[in-house]
C-alpha cells in the first residue's frame, strides 16, 4: 500500500510539473512535509550547490529553493561555534535519486562536494555543505525524476525513540512503520527516520539546519488541535502578509524546532 501510494504521489508530481511549492498532499489531519530552514553563512554558496543538484529557485524575498516534496528556505546566519547537523538532534536530511553514480558525476563537474557512501557503497553519497549539513543521497532505479525528498534522520537515546515515533504519529498524523527493522514515520512527502545516540544530541535551535517544517492545510484548527495534545506554542500565531503566510513554531521534546507554516492557496 506504502509503494502504491508513493507511486500516486510521484506520478501527480510528474502530472503537475514543477510547481512553485512542489508538496505532496495533504494528510488526514492536514498536514504535508514542507522544508528545511538553514542559517547559512554564505547564502549564495549554499543555492548554488542546491541549484546543481536539481532544485528550482523560487523568486520571492527570501532566497529559497524547492525540490518535489520539500523546500529549503536559506536566509543569513552567524552560528557560534559548531553548528553542523552532526551533533544535533537533526543529524542528517536525505534526497532520494534515481541513479547515485550518474547524478554524483553531474553534481561534481557542477562543483557540488560530494562524499562517498558508507564502505563505498554506490547506492549511496553524501552531500555536506559549506557550513557542515550532512546530506545523504540515496538510489531507487524505478523513480522517475531525477531527485526528491526522502527523509529526515533524527538522532535520540534508544529509549526515547518510540516514544519520539509516536509523538510524530499523534501530532502530525504520522503513519509508523520500520525500514531496515529502524522505526519510522510516514509523512506526505517525506519520512521521518529515528537512530540511536549514545547521548542526547544538541537542540536545532541555533544551528545551522535550525528547523524543520510542516506544511498544514488550516493553522488554527491545527494548533487548537496539539494545544489539547498539550503542546505549547514558542510563539503565538501571526500573519507575514508579504510571503501570504501564517506561522508559529513548536520544539519536539528532544529539541527539533518545527515550524508550521498556512500558505494562501494558489489561484
Amino acid at each position: 500500500m506504502k509503494a502504491l501510494i508513493a507511486g500516486l504521489w510521484l506520478a501527480l508530481m510528474m502530472a503537475t510539473g514543477t510547481s512553485a511549492a512542489q508538496l505532496a498532499p495533504f494528510n488526514e489531519v492536514g498536514v504535508t512535509m514542507g522544508h528545511w530552514h538553514f542559517a547559512s553563512r554564505d547564502v549564495q554558496a549554499n543555492k548554488k550547490i542546491f541549484v546543481a543538484m536539481g532544485g528550482t529557485p523560487i523568486p520571492g524575498g527570501n532566497e529559497t529553493v524547492s525540490f518535489p516534496g520539500i523546500r529549503i528556505n536559506l536566509t543569513l546566519g552567524n552560528v557560534p561555534g559548531s553548528g553542523e547537523s552532526v551533533g544535533s538532534v537533526v543529524n542528517h536530511v536525505g534526497f532520494i535519486v534515481n541513479n547515485v553514480q550518474e547524478q554524483v558525476a553531474k553534481w561534481k563537474a557542477n562543483g557540488v562536494p560530494v562524499l562517498p557512501g558508507t564502505n563505498n557503497r554506490l547506492d549511496q553519497a553524501f552531500v555536506v555543505t559549506p557550513d557542515g549539513v550532512r546530506i545523504e543521497i540515496l538510489e531507487d532505479k524505478t523513480q522517475t525524476m531525477p531527485i526528491r525528498n526522502e527523509h529526515v534522520h533524527f538522532s535520540l537515546p534508544e529509549a526515547e525513540i518510540p516514544k519520539a515515533q509516536a509523538w510524530y504519529v499523534e501530532t502530525f498524523g504520522g503513519k509508523p512503520g520500520t525500514r531496515n527493522n529502524a522505526p519510522v514515520v510516514d509523512i506526505p512527502g517525506g519520512q521521518l527516520r529515528f537512530a540511536k545516540a549514545d547521548t542526547a544530541q544538541a537542540p536545532t535551535k541555533g544551528r545551522v539546519l535550525d528547523h524543520i517544517g510542516f506544511d498544514v492545510k488550516d493553522l488554527q484548527s491545527f494548533v487548537k488541535k496539539i494545544e489539547a495534545e498539550g503542546i505549547k506554542l514558542d510563539e503565538p500565531v501571526r500573519k507575514i502578509e508579504a510571503a501570504g503566510v501564517m506561522i508559529t513554531y513548536i520544539t519536539d521534546p528532544w529539541g527539533t524546532r518545527i515550524e508550521l507554516v498556512q500558505r494562501t492557496p494558489s489561484p
